[in-house]
Protein backbone atom coordinates (compact mmCIF):
# COMPACT_ATOMS: atom_id res chain seq x y z
CA UNK A 1 0.00 0.00 0.00
CA UNK A 2 0.93 3.52 -0.74
CA UNK A 3 1.75 5.84 2.57
CA UNK A 4 1.40 9.64 1.59
CA UNK A 5 4.45 11.70 3.64
CA UNK A 6 4.20 14.36 5.48
CA UNK A 7 7.64 16.21 5.81
CA UNK A 8 7.72 19.77 8.57
CA UNK A 9 10.36 21.81 8.72
CA UNK A 10 10.69 23.23 12.03
CA UNK A 11 13.61 26.39 10.72
CA UNK A 12 16.34 26.76 12.14
CA UNK A 13 15.18 25.00 15.29
CA UNK A 14 18.29 24.13 17.63
CA UNK A 15 18.90 20.07 18.35
CA UNK A 16 20.42 20.15 21.77
CA UNK A 17 17.46 22.43 22.67
CA UNK A 18 15.36 19.99 21.02
CA UNK A 19 16.58 17.15 22.76
CA UNK A 20 16.68 18.72 26.51
CA UNK A 21 13.21 20.37 26.37
CA UNK A 22 12.02 16.36 25.32
CA UNK A 23 13.70 14.83 28.22
CA UNK A 24 12.15 17.10 30.19
CA UNK A 25 8.63 16.36 29.02
CA UNK A 26 8.37 20.25 27.14
CA UNK A 27 8.24 18.89 23.55
CA UNK A 28 5.28 16.42 24.24
CA UNK A 29 4.14 15.68 20.62
CA UNK A 30 7.92 15.60 19.26
CA UNK A 31 8.85 13.64 22.13
CA UNK A 32 5.90 11.24 21.09
CA UNK A 33 6.95 10.96 17.85
CA UNK A 34 10.32 10.19 18.88
CA UNK A 35 9.57 7.09 21.11
CA UNK A 36 6.77 5.80 17.88
CA UNK A 37 10.00 6.17 14.95
CA UNK A 38 13.46 7.08 14.67
CA UNK A 39 15.65 9.82 15.67
CA UNK A 40 18.73 11.08 14.87
CA UNK A 41 21.01 14.15 14.10
CA UNK A 42 21.94 16.04 10.94
CA UNK A 43 24.90 18.06 9.65
CA UNK A 44 25.01 20.40 7.09
CA UNK A 45 28.06 22.58 5.77
CA UNK A 46 30.43 23.46 8.39
CA UNK A 47 30.73 27.20 6.56
CA UNK A 48 28.24 29.33 4.43
CA UNK A 49 26.30 27.19 6.97
CA UNK A 50 23.63 29.79 7.37
CA UNK A 51 23.30 30.55 3.28
CA UNK A 52 23.58 27.57 1.86
CA UNK A 53 21.37 25.39 4.25
CA UNK A 54 17.89 25.22 2.52
CA UNK A 55 19.12 24.82 -0.79
CA UNK A 56 21.14 21.93 0.19
CA UNK A 57 17.97 20.40 1.65
CA UNK A 58 15.89 21.20 -1.89
CA UNK A 59 17.93 19.78 -4.59
CA UNK A 60 19.91 16.97 -2.24
CA UNK A 61 23.15 18.43 -3.61
CA UNK A 62 26.13 19.89 -2.21
CA UNK A 63 26.99 23.86 -3.08
CA UNK A 64 30.05 22.40 -4.84
CA UNK A 65 27.75 20.79 -7.01
CA UNK A 66 24.88 23.82 -7.34
CA UNK A 67 27.38 26.41 -6.95
CA UNK A 68 24.91 28.05 -4.17
CA UNK A 69 26.58 29.46 -1.80
CA UNK A 70 25.33 33.10 -0.81
CA UNK A 71 22.32 34.78 -1.86
CA UNK A 72 25.66 37.04 -3.34
CA UNK A 73 27.69 37.62 -6.14
CA UNK A 74 30.97 39.68 -6.06
CA UNK A 75 32.23 40.92 -9.51
CA UNK A 76 35.37 41.48 -9.48
CA UNK A 77 35.37 44.12 -12.82
CA UNK A 78 33.19 46.36 -10.59
CA UNK A 79 34.16 45.37 -7.15
CA UNK A 80 30.30 45.17 -6.26
CA UNK A 81 28.95 42.66 -4.18
CA UNK A 82 25.16 41.84 -5.88
CA UNK A 83 21.91 39.95 -4.70
CA UNK A 84 21.48 37.15 -7.21
CA UNK A 85 18.47 37.14 -9.23
CA UNK A 86 15.48 39.17 -8.06
CA UNK A 87 15.90 38.08 -4.10
CA UNK A 88 18.39 36.21 -4.25
CA UNK A 89 17.22 32.55 -3.81
CA UNK A 90 19.12 29.76 -5.89
CA UNK A 91 16.88 29.30 -9.61
CA UNK A 92 16.52 26.20 -9.63
CA UNK A 93 17.13 25.75 -13.55
CA UNK A 94 19.93 23.17 -13.51
CA UNK A 95 18.75 20.90 -10.46
CA UNK A 96 15.20 21.50 -9.39
CA UNK A 97 13.96 20.97 -6.04
CA UNK A 98 13.64 17.13 -5.57
CA UNK A 99 9.83 17.33 -5.15
CA UNK A 100 9.37 19.07 -8.71
CA UNK A 101 8.27 15.45 -9.54
CA UNK A 102 5.61 15.31 -12.52
CA UNK A 103 2.55 14.13 -13.19
CA UNK A 104 2.18 10.80 -11.01
CA UNK A 105 2.78 12.75 -7.99
CA UNK A 106 0.24 14.97 -6.35
CA UNK A 107 2.29 17.49 -4.23
CA UNK A 108 1.46 20.20 -1.94
CA UNK A 109 4.20 22.69 -0.78
CA UNK A 110 3.69 25.74 1.86
CA UNK A 111 5.69 28.44 2.45
CA UNK A 112 9.12 26.80 1.81
CA UNK A 113 11.85 29.68 2.13
CA UNK A 114 14.54 29.76 -0.44
CA UNK A 115 12.91 27.92 -3.13
CA UNK A 116 11.07 28.68 -6.81
CA UNK A 117 7.15 27.79 -8.23
CA UNK A 118 8.37 24.67 -10.39
CA UNK A 119 5.95 24.02 -13.83
CA UNK A 120 6.79 20.31 -12.80
CA UNK A 121 4.58 20.50 -9.75
CA UNK A 122 1.42 18.46 -10.01
CA UNK A 123 -0.83 19.67 -7.27
CA UNK A 124 -0.32 23.15 -5.17
CA UNK A 125 2.79 25.70 -4.12
CA UNK A 126 2.80 28.56 -1.95
CA UNK A 127 6.09 30.62 -1.34
CA UNK A 128 6.56 34.15 0.81
CA UNK A 129 3.16 33.70 2.69
CA UNK A 130 5.38 34.28 6.42
CA UNK A 131 8.74 31.81 5.91
CA UNK A 132 11.76 33.52 7.69
CA UNK A 133 14.56 34.87 4.56
CA UNK A 134 12.25 33.34 1.72
CA UNK A 135 14.51 35.06 -0.90
CA UNK A 136 11.39 34.61 -3.16
CA UNK A 137 8.70 37.35 -4.09
CA UNK A 138 5.21 35.92 -2.96
CA UNK A 139 3.26 33.81 -5.36
CA UNK A 140 1.53 30.77 -5.76
CA UNK A 141 0.46 27.80 -8.22
CA UNK A 142 -2.19 27.93 -8.75
CA UNK A 143 -2.00 31.67 -8.91
CA UNK A 144 -4.69 32.86 -6.58
CA UNK A 145 -4.38 30.73 -3.94
CA UNK A 146 -1.81 32.64 -2.12
CA UNK A 147 -4.16 35.72 -2.36
CA UNK A 148 -7.40 33.17 -1.17
CA UNK A 149 -5.19 32.08 1.80
CA UNK A 150 -4.79 35.74 2.77
CA UNK A 151 -8.05 36.28 2.76
CA UNK A 152 -9.70 33.74 4.79
CA UNK A 153 -6.43 33.59 7.73
CA UNK A 154 -4.83 36.55 7.60
CA UNK A 155 -1.24 38.12 6.39
CA UNK A 156 1.75 36.84 8.69
CA UNK A 157 2.59 39.48 11.07
CA UNK A 158 5.98 39.04 11.44
CA UNK A 159 6.89 38.52 7.37
CA UNK A 160 10.59 38.73 6.42
CA UNK A 161 9.42 40.87 3.15
CA UNK A 162 8.18 43.87 5.46
CA UNK A 163 11.28 43.77 7.41
CA UNK A 164 8.34 42.75 10.70
CA UNK A 165 10.43 40.00 11.77
CA UNK A 166 13.12 41.25 13.84
CA UNK A 167 13.64 43.22 17.41
CA UNK A 168 16.32 44.60 18.80
CA UNK A 169 17.86 43.24 22.48
CA UNK A 170 17.49 46.69 23.55
CA UNK A 171 14.06 47.86 22.81
CA UNK A 172 11.71 45.82 25.02
CA UNK A 173 9.03 46.61 23.33
CA UNK A 174 10.17 45.50 19.75
CA UNK A 175 11.30 42.26 21.52
CA UNK A 176 7.07 41.91 23.08
CA UNK A 177 5.88 43.19 19.82
CA UNK A 178 7.82 40.32 18.06
CA UNK A 179 6.24 37.32 20.59
CA UNK A 180 2.69 38.65 20.16
CA UNK A 181 3.58 38.67 16.22
CA UNK A 182 5.06 35.43 16.11
CA UNK A 183 2.32 33.98 18.38
CA UNK A 184 -0.50 35.23 16.00
CA UNK A 185 1.82 34.33 12.80
CA UNK A 186 2.00 30.50 14.49
CA UNK A 187 -1.86 30.36 14.41
CA UNK A 188 -2.35 31.47 10.81
CA UNK A 189 0.25 28.95 10.00
CA UNK A 190 -1.41 26.44 11.80
CA UNK A 191 -4.48 26.89 10.46
CA UNK A 192 -3.71 27.54 6.57
CA UNK A 193 -1.74 24.04 7.05
CA UNK A 194 -4.44 21.71 8.23
CA UNK A 195 -6.60 23.09 5.69
CA UNK A 196 -4.35 22.30 2.66
CA UNK A 197 -3.36 18.92 4.63
CA UNK A 198 -7.14 18.53 4.51
CA UNK A 199 -7.96 19.23 0.77
CA UNK A 200 -6.83 15.43 -0.43
CA UNK A 201 -4.51 12.93 0.59
CA UNK A 202 -1.48 14.12 -1.02
CA UNK A 203 1.41 11.99 -1.74
CA UNK A 204 3.84 14.35 -0.01
CA UNK A 205 3.14 17.49 1.60
CA UNK A 206 6.05 19.48 2.38
CA UNK A 207 5.94 22.74 4.97
CA UNK A 208 7.76 24.68 7.27
CA UNK A 209 7.55 26.15 10.51
CA UNK A 210 9.78 29.61 9.75
CA UNK A 211 8.93 31.25 13.37
CA UNK A 212 11.25 28.71 15.15
CA UNK A 213 14.37 30.21 13.18
CA UNK A 214 12.82 34.16 14.15
CA UNK A 215 12.39 32.74 17.84
CA UNK A 216 16.02 31.72 18.09
CA UNK A 217 17.68 34.84 16.10
CA UNK A 218 15.97 37.16 18.99
CA UNK A 219 14.80 35.54 21.90
CA UNK A 220 18.21 33.46 22.59
CA UNK A 221 19.63 35.89 25.04
CA UNK A 222 16.57 35.39 27.08
CA UNK A 223 16.63 31.81 27.65
CA UNK A 224 20.25 30.67 27.07
CA UNK A 225 22.80 31.69 30.20
CA UNK A 226 25.87 31.37 28.13
CA UNK A 227 25.26 34.29 26.22
CA UNK A 228 26.66 37.20 27.93
CA UNK A 229 23.42 39.57 27.84
CA UNK A 230 21.50 36.74 29.73
CA UNK A 231 22.68 38.47 33.06
CA UNK A 232 21.10 41.49 32.07
CA UNK A 233 18.22 40.73 30.73
CA UNK A 234 16.70 37.56 31.41
CA UNK A 235 13.94 36.30 34.16
CA UNK A 236 15.50 33.37 34.92
CA UNK A 237 11.81 32.26 36.07
CA UNK A 238 10.52 32.71 32.83
CA UNK A 239 11.82 31.41 29.37
CA UNK A 240 10.03 33.32 26.46
CA UNK A 241 12.06 30.79 23.78
CA UNK A 242 10.86 27.48 25.47
CA UNK A 243 7.43 28.47 26.06
CA UNK A 244 7.36 29.44 22.16
CA UNK A 245 8.84 26.19 21.54
CA UNK A 246 5.96 24.53 23.24
CA UNK A 247 3.23 26.20 21.52
CA UNK A 248 5.00 25.23 18.20
CA UNK A 249 5.16 21.83 19.36
CA UNK A 250 1.22 21.75 20.35
CA UNK A 251 0.73 23.37 17.07
CA UNK A 252 2.78 20.51 15.44
CA UNK A 253 0.42 18.17 16.97
CA UNK A 254 -2.38 20.24 15.41
CA UNK A 255 -0.89 19.67 12.25
CA UNK A 256 -0.22 15.84 12.44
CA UNK A 257 -3.78 15.34 13.50
CA UNK A 258 -5.03 16.46 9.77
CA UNK A 259 -3.06 13.92 7.98
CA UNK A 260 -3.89 10.68 6.96
CA UNK A 261 -3.26 7.90 9.85
CA UNK A 262 -1.10 5.79 7.86
CA UNK A 263 1.44 8.40 6.75
CA UNK A 264 5.14 8.68 6.92
CA UNK A 265 5.72 11.79 9.10
CA UNK A 266 9.30 13.28 8.77
CA UNK A 267 10.20 16.33 11.41
CA UNK A 268 13.55 18.14 10.53
CA UNK A 269 16.05 20.64 11.21
CA UNK A 270 18.62 21.23 8.92
CA UNK A 271 20.72 23.77 11.13
CA UNK A 272 20.59 24.83 14.45
CA UNK A 273 21.23 28.32 15.94
CA UNK A 274 23.64 29.13 19.07
CA UNK A 275 24.72 31.92 20.98
CA UNK A 276 25.28 34.30 18.10
CA UNK A 277 29.32 34.57 17.32
CA UNK A 278 28.87 36.21 13.98
CA UNK A 279 27.32 39.25 13.34
CA UNK A 280 29.61 40.95 14.80
CA UNK A 281 32.72 39.20 14.15
CA UNK A 282 31.46 38.62 9.74
CA UNK A 283 30.09 42.14 9.82
CA UNK A 284 32.20 44.50 11.50
CA UNK A 285 35.31 42.87 12.79
CA UNK A 286 36.61 40.79 10.49
CA UNK A 287 36.48 44.01 7.64
CA UNK A 288 37.87 46.12 10.45
CA UNK A 289 40.59 43.79 10.61
CA UNK A 290 41.29 43.27 6.89
CA UNK A 291 41.40 47.43 6.69
CA UNK A 292 44.26 47.76 9.61
CA UNK A 293 45.78 44.50 7.62
CA UNK A 294 46.08 46.44 4.55
CA UNK A 295 47.11 49.85 5.87
CA UNK A 296 49.26 49.62 9.36
CA UNK A 297 48.16 52.49 11.62
CA UNK A 298 45.07 53.23 10.02
CA UNK A 299 41.43 52.10 11.60
CA UNK A 300 37.84 52.69 10.96
CA UNK A 301 36.21 51.17 13.73
CA UNK A 302 36.34 53.38 17.06
CA UNK A 303 37.74 50.92 19.16
CA UNK A 304 39.23 51.54 23.12
CA UNK A 305 42.98 50.65 23.56
CA UNK A 306 44.47 47.55 24.13
CA UNK A 307 43.94 46.72 27.87
CA UNK A 308 41.36 49.00 28.68
CA UNK A 309 39.08 47.80 31.67
CA UNK A 310 35.56 46.41 29.75
CA UNK A 311 32.50 46.78 31.74
CA UNK A 312 28.91 44.87 31.05
CA UNK A 313 28.05 44.94 26.94
CA UNK A 314 26.58 48.40 26.32
CA UNK A 315 23.37 49.53 24.57
CA UNK A 316 23.83 51.55 21.37
CA UNK A 317 22.84 55.41 21.87
CA UNK A 318 19.44 55.58 20.82
CA UNK A 319 17.12 52.04 22.03
CA UNK A 320 14.46 53.05 19.67
CA UNK A 321 16.09 52.23 16.24
CA UNK A 322 17.56 49.38 15.13
CA UNK A 323 21.02 48.21 15.14
CA UNK A 324 21.73 48.13 11.32
CA UNK A 325 20.91 52.62 12.05
CA UNK A 326 23.27 52.39 15.24
CA UNK A 327 26.31 51.09 13.64
CA UNK A 328 27.33 53.83 12.02
CA UNK A 329 28.16 55.28 15.52
CA UNK A 330 31.10 53.35 15.86
CA UNK A 331 32.76 54.49 12.90
CA UNK A 332 35.36 57.22 12.93
CA UNK A 333 34.41 59.65 10.02
CA UNK A 334 36.71 63.16 9.24
CA UNK A 335 34.88 66.48 9.93
CA UNK A 336 34.62 66.90 6.20
CA UNK A 337 32.70 63.72 5.79
CA UNK A 338 30.23 64.96 8.57
CA UNK A 339 29.68 68.28 7.29
CA UNK A 340 28.43 66.97 3.63
CA UNK A 341 26.59 64.25 5.25
CA UNK A 342 24.99 67.37 7.38
CA UNK A 343 24.30 69.59 4.02
CA UNK A 344 23.11 66.10 2.39
CA UNK A 345 20.46 65.77 5.09
CA UNK A 346 19.50 69.55 5.70
CA UNK A 347 18.90 69.31 1.53
CA UNK A 348 17.04 66.48 1.53
CA UNK A 349 13.36 67.64 2.62
CA UNK A 350 13.55 70.38 -0.05
CA UNK A 351 15.47 68.56 -3.32
CA UNK A 352 13.64 66.10 -5.69
CA UNK A 353 14.80 62.24 -4.72
CA UNK A 354 16.64 61.99 -7.78
CA UNK A 355 18.69 65.71 -7.54
CA UNK A 356 19.58 64.65 -4.05
CA UNK A 357 20.73 61.10 -5.14
CA UNK A 358 22.97 63.06 -8.11
CA UNK A 359 23.98 65.65 -5.92
CA UNK A 360 25.54 62.88 -2.84
CA UNK A 361 27.28 61.07 -5.83
CA UNK A 362 28.83 64.48 -7.22
CA UNK A 363 29.94 64.95 -3.75
CA UNK A 364 30.86 61.81 -3.32
CA UNK A 365 28.45 60.79 -0.57
CA UNK A 366 26.74 58.06 -2.73
CA UNK A 367 25.56 55.16 -0.69
CA UNK A 368 27.44 52.13 -1.31
CA UNK A 369 26.08 48.46 -2.49
CA UNK A 370 24.43 47.04 -0.07
CA UNK A 371 24.85 50.37 2.43
CA UNK A 372 23.20 49.04 5.23
CA UNK A 373 25.72 46.13 5.64
CA UNK A 374 28.74 47.00 7.60
CA UNK A 375 31.22 45.64 4.97
CA UNK A 376 30.34 48.54 2.52
CA UNK A 377 31.97 51.00 4.73
CA UNK A 378 35.26 49.79 3.62
CA UNK A 379 33.70 49.30 -0.19
CA UNK A 380 36.04 52.27 -1.72
CA UNK A 381 39.12 50.77 -0.21
CA UNK A 382 39.03 46.92 -1.86
CA UNK A 383 40.32 48.04 -4.77
CA UNK A 384 43.67 49.64 -2.51
CA UNK A 385 43.54 46.44 -0.41
CA UNK A 386 44.99 43.32 -0.21
CA UNK A 387 42.47 41.29 1.07
CA UNK A 388 38.73 42.39 1.94
CA UNK A 389 35.48 40.34 3.27
CA UNK A 390 32.72 40.27 1.10
CA UNK A 391 29.09 40.70 2.78
CA UNK A 392 27.72 37.73 4.73
CA UNK A 393 25.34 36.45 7.76
CA UNK A 394 26.83 33.64 9.51
CA UNK A 395 31.27 32.90 8.58
CA UNK A 396 33.48 35.17 7.32
CA UNK A 397 34.11 35.51 3.95
CA UNK A 398 37.68 37.21 2.49
CA UNK A 399 38.72 37.87 -0.59
CA UNK A 400 42.13 38.33 -1.90
CA UNK A 401 42.79 41.23 -4.40
CA UNK A 402 44.56 39.47 -6.61
CA UNK A 403 46.23 40.75 -9.99
CA UNK A 404 44.69 38.96 -12.75
CA UNK A 405 41.62 38.11 -11.65
CA UNK A 406 40.68 41.49 -9.50
CA UNK A 407 40.44 44.84 -12.01
CA UNK A 408 42.31 46.60 -9.43
CA UNK A 409 44.24 43.48 -7.79
CA UNK A 410 47.54 44.20 -5.92
CA UNK A 411 48.07 40.65 -4.95
CA UNK A 412 50.36 38.60 -7.69
CA UNK A 413 49.61 35.52 -7.95
CA UNK A 414 53.46 34.53 -6.29
CA UNK A 415 52.07 36.06 -3.46
CA UNK A 416 48.96 34.67 -2.71
CA UNK A 417 49.64 31.77 -0.71
CA UNK A 418 52.27 34.10 1.60
CA UNK A 419 49.04 36.14 2.21
CA UNK A 420 46.90 33.62 2.63
CA UNK A 421 49.13 32.44 5.47
CA UNK A 422 49.77 35.37 7.34
CA UNK A 423 46.03 36.53 7.57
CA UNK A 424 45.12 32.76 8.85
CA UNK A 425 48.36 33.39 11.16
CA UNK A 426 47.20 36.46 12.39
CA UNK A 427 43.22 35.41 12.37
CA UNK A 428 43.97 32.27 15.13
CA UNK A 429 45.95 35.12 17.10
CA UNK A 430 42.80 36.92 17.54
CA UNK A 431 40.74 36.64 20.93
CA UNK A 432 37.74 37.82 23.07
CA UNK A 433 39.21 40.66 25.14
CA UNK A 434 36.65 39.72 27.91
CA UNK A 435 38.42 36.22 28.46
CA UNK A 436 41.48 35.81 26.11
CA UNK A 437 40.07 32.49 24.27
CA UNK A 438 40.43 32.42 21.01
CA UNK A 439 37.60 33.48 18.36
CA UNK A 440 38.43 31.94 15.26
CA UNK A 441 37.80 27.74 15.17
CA UNK A 442 38.84 27.20 11.61
CA UNK A 443 40.29 29.09 8.40
CA UNK A 444 39.14 27.23 5.44
CA UNK A 445 41.01 27.43 2.08
CA UNK A 446 38.20 27.07 -0.92
CA UNK A 447 40.45 26.78 -3.74
CA UNK A 448 43.18 24.83 -5.27
CA UNK A 449 43.72 27.40 -8.09
CA UNK A 450 43.25 31.21 -6.96
CA UNK A 451 42.48 31.71 -10.67
CA UNK A 452 40.02 28.89 -11.29
CA UNK A 453 37.16 31.19 -12.67
CA UNK A 454 34.87 28.14 -12.50
CA UNK A 455 31.41 29.57 -11.29
CA UNK A 456 30.53 27.12 -8.76
CA UNK A 457 33.24 28.02 -6.47
CA UNK A 458 32.69 30.29 -3.84
CA UNK A 459 33.34 34.13 -3.79
CA UNK A 460 35.50 33.65 -1.03
CA UNK A 461 38.99 32.76 -1.24
CA UNK A 462 39.11 32.00 2.61
CA UNK A 463 36.24 31.37 4.87
CA UNK A 464 36.54 31.69 8.48
CA UNK A 465 34.70 29.74 10.78
CA UNK A 466 34.48 31.37 14.16
CA UNK A 467 33.89 30.24 17.82
CA UNK A 468 30.83 29.32 19.81
CA UNK A 469 31.00 32.28 22.17
CA UNK A 470 29.19 35.81 21.56
CA UNK A 471 32.03 38.18 21.02
CA UNK A 472 31.90 42.35 21.54
CA UNK A 473 35.22 42.91 21.77
CA UNK A 474 38.63 41.30 19.71
CA UNK A 475 42.04 42.19 20.82
CA UNK A 476 44.94 41.24 18.33
CA UNK A 477 48.74 41.70 18.97
CA UNK A 478 49.55 43.31 15.98
CA UNK A 479 46.30 45.07 14.82
CA UNK A 480 45.35 46.34 18.17
CA UNK A 481 41.66 46.34 19.57
CA UNK A 482 38.31 46.12 17.80
CA UNK A 483 35.35 47.04 19.62
CA UNK A 484 33.28 47.40 21.70
CA UNK A 485 30.66 46.88 19.41
CA UNK A 486 27.23 46.41 20.69
CA UNK A 487 25.07 43.28 20.15
CA UNK A 488 22.68 42.68 17.58
CA UNK A 489 20.27 39.39 17.38
CA UNK A 490 21.47 37.03 20.39
CA UNK A 491 21.01 33.81 18.30
CA UNK A 492 23.53 32.62 14.81
CA UNK A 493 23.35 29.47 12.76
CA UNK A 494 25.20 26.10 13.23
CA UNK A 495 25.99 23.65 11.25
CA UNK A 496 24.06 21.00 13.08
CA UNK A 497 19.81 20.21 12.74
CA UNK A 498 17.78 16.53 13.49
CA UNK A 499 15.33 14.67 12.33
CA UNK A 500 12.36 12.46 13.82
CA UNK A 501 10.92 9.85 11.33
CA UNK A 502 7.85 8.00 12.56
CA UNK A 503 5.22 5.58 9.81
CA UNK A 504 4.61 2.46 8.60
CA UNK A 505 7.85 0.11 8.53
CA UNK A 506 9.89 2.50 10.45
CA UNK A 507 11.04 0.78 14.04
CA UNK A 508 10.02 2.49 16.78
CA UNK A 509 12.12 3.98 19.48
CA UNK A 510 15.22 3.25 16.71
CA UNK A 511 18.32 5.95 16.46
CA UNK A 512 19.55 6.87 13.08
CA UNK A 513 23.27 7.26 12.14
CA UNK A 514 24.42 11.27 11.98
CA UNK A 515 23.84 12.10 8.71
CA UNK A 516 23.60 15.24 6.28
CA UNK A 517 20.56 17.45 5.64
CA UNK A 518 21.35 16.69 1.97
CA UNK A 519 20.14 13.16 2.57
CA UNK A 520 16.57 14.51 3.79
CA UNK A 521 15.53 14.69 -0.08
CA UNK A 522 16.54 11.23 -1.24
CA UNK A 523 14.97 9.89 2.22
CA UNK A 524 11.63 10.96 1.76
CA UNK A 525 12.02 10.06 -2.18
CA UNK A 526 12.33 6.50 -1.26
CA UNK A 527 9.32 7.15 1.35
CA UNK A 528 7.17 7.90 -1.56
CA UNK A 529 8.73 5.29 -3.86
CA UNK A 530 9.94 8.11 -6.42
CA UNK A 531 12.95 7.72 -8.42
CA UNK A 532 16.44 9.27 -6.60
CA UNK A 533 18.19 11.19 -9.23
CA UNK A 534 21.79 10.33 -10.12
CA UNK A 535 23.16 14.16 -9.31
CA UNK A 536 22.08 14.38 -5.89
CA UNK A 537 24.92 13.80 -3.41
CA UNK A 538 22.71 12.64 -0.67
CA UNK A 539 21.83 9.15 0.01
CA UNK A 540 18.68 7.47 1.56
CA UNK A 541 19.21 7.37 5.36
CA UNK A 542 16.50 5.22 6.65
CA UNK A 543 17.09 2.27 4.86
CA UNK A 544 19.68 0.85 6.36
CA UNK A 545 18.74 1.04 9.44
CA UNK A 546 14.63 1.00 9.57
CA UNK A 547 12.52 -1.13 7.65
CA UNK A 548 10.62 0.25 4.86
Amino acid sequence: MKHPVIAIGLDSAEPELIEKWMSEGHLKNLASLKQQGAYGRLVNMEYYKGESAWTNFLTGCLPHKTGYWSKFNFNPQTYEPKVKGSFGAYDYKEIPPFYALGDKYRVAMFDMPQTTISDKVNGIQVVAWGAHAPMIHRKSQPENLVFDLVKQYGDHPADTLNHRDRSDWYNTASVEKLRKDLEVGLERRTAITKDLLSRERWDFFLTDIGETHTAQHYFWHLSQPSHPLYKLTADPNHDPLLEYFEAVDRSLGEMLAAAPEDAQVLVFSVHGQGDNSTDILSMVVLSEFLYRFSFPGKYMVKSQPMGSPLGDPQAPPNTTEGWYKQLPNLKYESESVKLRKDILKGLEPILPGKIHRRLAKLMGMAPPPMSYHPTSWYHKYWSQMKAFALPGFSDGYIRINLKGRESKGVVSLAEYDAVCNELIAQLHQLVDARTGEPVVKEVIRTRENPMDTNPKLPDADLAVIWGDNAVDTVDSPKYGRIGPIFFNRTGAHRARGFVVAKGPGIEAGSTLTEAHAIDLAPTILELMGAPIPEYMDGKPLLKTKVLV
